[in-house]
């Protein structure tokens, strides 16, 4: 399984990680995805201006795609755990994580004729030395389908060693490289590393 139940993500489901147990998981709460580049630029960008002394004052993310992901997503009451991932996976990256109305991080609009683009707005303001102000807008555009494709491929990938090596329930170093929202948050260069490692048979998970 790539995907473990939305509890697992919190090690508050007993009962679910007991049946998880009997097999490898990348583990992630079902409602969200993997971690693509659409996932990653927005926590790499906030935490290089936290790594950088910057005190972020404010960021958003807009996506707006035409696909029936889009269509789906435009009843909000769709987006509440979509919305809850995209923003752990930002806020996990800051030595003190934003208050909850300085950063909105989701799905925005449906816009049927971009089809299956997703085209994402990001803007970051804070504060430097001497409360100088700096501020980064970006413009992303993806072909949404495929995009969470070779994250997806490394997770099986890994879930077969796995299946080799006998390991059982769930994978913590691809689940923190590929996912929004694993039960464990790591920067994404010490899960890279993490992932090396357990390819290498230098740890387990």
């Amino acid at each position: 399984e790539l995907y473990g139940c939305s509890l697992c993500t919190k090690n508050v489901c007993g009962a679910c990680m007991e049946d998880c147990g009997s097999i490898p998981i990348c583990n992630v709460c079902h409602v969200t995805g993997a971690k693509s580049v659409e996932g990653s630029y927005v926590r790499t960008l906030a935490k290089l201006f936290d790594d950088r002394g910057v005190k972020i004052d404010g960021t958003y993310q807009l996506n707006v795609g035409g696909n029936t992901d889009f269509l789906n997503m435009a009843r909000h009451n769709r987006l509440k755990f979509k919305r809850i991932s995209k923003t752990e996976a930002v806020q996990s990256n800051l030595k003190v994580p934003l208050e909850p109305d300085k950063v909105h991080i989701g799905p925005s609009d449906f816009v049927p004729w971009i089809k299956d683009k997703k085209i994402c707005f990001c803007r970051i303001e804070g504060r430097k030395f001497g409360e100088a102000p700096v501020n980064i807008e970006v413009r992303l555009k993806v072909e949404d389908s495929p995009n969470s494709a070779g994250c997806t491929i490394d997770g099986l990938r890994c879930l077969k060693l796995a299946l080799d090596r006998g390991i059982k329930g769930k994978l913590d170093s691809i689940s923190a490289y590929i996912m929004k929202h694993p039960a464990l948050q790591y920067p994404d260069p010490v899960a890279r590393e993490m992932v090396e490692a357990y390819i290498k048979g230098e740890r387990e998970r």
